[in-house]
């Protein structure tokens, strides 16, 4: 009788005298009732696209405020546009790497 260890699933089984084709691996052989833990398909759409909108936002906002102003003030609205703009993209990005590491 011989011997081969075969892996399937990160488990090593000994199978004595008998070898298994690769192919006949019934559903309830390979199924261990987990659910994958892969996310690479179901990135947050919704995040990027909420991203957007909110950048769309400040952006129109801060032009809004941009042209009522004029001189010194008008200087501080394209600062404070420009520092909500990076804030909305620093959140977002914050939120879309957590959902990514399941933190």
């Amino acid at each position: 009788m011989h011997e081969r260890q075969q892996k399937t699933d990160g488990r090593t089984e000994v199978e004595a005298g008998v070898e298994a084709d690769d192919d006949t691996a019934t559903d309830a052989e390979t199924n261990t009732g987990e659910e994958p833990n892969s996310t690479v398909g179901s990135l947050p759409l919704s995040r990027i696209l909420v991203t957007w909108v909110e950048l769309t936002l400040v952006g129109f906002a801060g032009a809004a405020l941009g042209t009522v102003a004029s001189g010194p003030p008008q200087l501080v609205v394209f600062l404070a546009t420009t520092l909500l703009s990076v804030g909305v993209l620093f959140y977002n990005v914050d939120r879309l790497v957590d959902d990514r590491l399941g933190a």
